[in-house]
């Protein structure tokens, strides 16, 4: 089975955190099209968690599109679209937006955020060995708020819809199954 193939592209829109991209396109079976894209820079998600008090840490943001406040996992991109070493991301997204600092933070996996429409990817990694600090939120980022939840309010959380970022549940998803594997 072929592939789509791109035969020209153009720059439709650019600003420091995304750029729209509007493709023209073959497919495999030689009919043409557009494809619009959203090209935005690979992201850290981390889950900080306590494992001594089964504790997990959460930011708090109003999300303009959706027009409601969210709780998630600390999650974000380079500023200025740069991209970072997804390690180096991750101790960066942490600390700014929690302020916390954490002595080991591995790598869980790999997801894609909209893969019909944009090209960004994101490593999510769990944090431990947390000590608190002072955040370092960038402007964009002055209403948020950060609290520790135990794993009970977090499975709370997620059954009553206060949480339901995407990217946030799949970390999750990851988290278990790289905890099945440890303790088998």
């Amino acid at each position: 089975m072929g592939t789509i193939r791109q035969t020209a592209t153009r720059e439709v829109y650019r600003n420091n955190w995304l750029t729209l991209r509007e493709d023209d396109i073959v497919r495999p079976d030689g009919s043409t099209g557009v494809y619009a894209v959203v090209d935005k820079p690979t992201y850290a998600l981390v889950i900080p968690y306590d494992p001594d008090r089964d504790r997990f840490h959460l930011v708090e943001q109003f999300r303009y599109p959706l027009g409601i406040r969210r709780w998630e996992f600390p999650q974000g991109t380079a500023p200025e679209q740069q991209h970072l070493d997804p390690t180096a991301l991750a101790h960066r997204e942490l600390r700014e937006e929690t302020g916390l600092r954490a002595e080991r933070m591995q790598r869980l996996g790999q997801l894609d955020v909209a893969a019909g429409m944009s090209s960004q990817r994101g490593w999510v990694f769990v944090a431990t060995g947390l000590t608190e600090g002072e955040h370092e939120r960038e402007h964009e980022e002055q209403d948020m708020h950060s609290a520790w939840f135990s794993r009970a309010e977090l499975d709370g959380m997620i059954r009553d819809g206060e949480i339901t970022d995407a990217q946030s549940l799949a970390a999750l998803a990851l988290l278990m199954l790289h905890s099945r594997r440890i303790h088998r």
